[in-house]
């Protein structure tokens, strides 16, 4: 494992990203190369329409993002914990606005107000607890939450992280479908150390077929997981029996005989619910 300590654990991101960081995204060519590079891959990722929209930048730093959105035609809103990062940002000629904001506390903006939301190395940042009172899980499930009621229907939100490990992608994949998006992750060069970029691509219009991953054979199916919302698992699920419904019993009961097993008859009590004990 590498000894290199994670920016996250090293402090709150309205720390971190102090003066001297965000100087960073302004004198380094190469972090403003990368990224560039990912932002004009999310903004690929999320689909957008022929005509200019209106994007929400999560985590917009110094205003990078919002650079490649409006050289794409689009306006744009961002939003940042780091103030000294919006300074940054407040110095260069952009267009977009931008207000600090704590996105674990969720987005203040009307139903529908935007057209998609891209957001880059932001995501990991709400899985830590900076306060005693942060609980990552529920911060993760009122931003998602949030930010799926100020997205358009059929609009994306696309955010490259770098998770930390399968549980943290398992608890984002978690809050987001809990929120009501569908989607999944895309992964970028999966067999290279230093290329590989992961993707969440989350849809509000219902289930849509994920993109294919950057260095992947076509005929290969996306690298990630790829998750669904509870109403369109059931709606899938016709033709088969649900889970713990009788029929679902029955049907194993079934299987049970075939293989000989002992098995109690059925009757007109099988799979009957049963009223709680007190």
């Amino acid at each position: 494992m590498s000894s290199i300590r994670r920016p996250e654990h090293t402090a709150p991101p309205e720390i971190f990203y102090g003066v001297d960081e965000a100087e960073k995204y302004t004198n380094n060519t190469r972090i403003m190369q990368i990224q560039a590079e990912m932002s004009e891959r999310a903004l690929e990722l999320l689909a957008l329409p022929d005509e200019p929209c209106y994007i929400l930048d999560l985590g917009c730093g110094s205003g990078l993002s919002g650079e490649c959105i409006e050289e794409q035609g689009h306006m744009w809103m961002g939003l940042d914990i780091s103030q000294a990062m919006l300074d940054i940002a407040g110095e260069r000629e952009l267009e977009g606005d931008f207000a600090c904001s704590d996105l674990g506390e969720g987005l203040p903006f009307r139903a529908g107000a935007f057209d998609g939301a891209i957001s880059i190395s932001a995501l990991q940042w709400l899985c830590n607890a900076d306060k005693s009172y942060h609980k990552p899980h529920k911060r993760l499930y009122k931003f998602f939450s949030t930010l799926y009621a100020t997205l358009s229907r059929g609009s994306r939100a696309v955010f490259q992280f770098y998770p930390e490990n399968s549980d943290q992608v398992e608890m984002i994949t978690n809050q987001s479908m809990k929120a009501g998006f569908t989607g999944g992750l895309v992964v970028d060069y999966p067999n290279s150390t230093k290329a590989k970029k992961f993707f969440l691509v989350l849809m509000t219009g219902g289930s849509q077929p994920l993109p294919q991953g950057l260095g992947q054979e076509e005929s290969h199916q996306s690298v990630g997981a790829r998750f669904e919302s509870r109403r369109e698992k059931y709606k899938n699920m016709r033709g088969k029996s649900v889970k713990k419904s009788k029929d679902w019993i029955l049907e194993k009961k079934e299987r049970a005989r075939k293989k000989g097993r002992d098995v109690r008859p059925d009757s007109k009590f099988t799979g009957r619910k049963r009223k709680d004990k007190w």
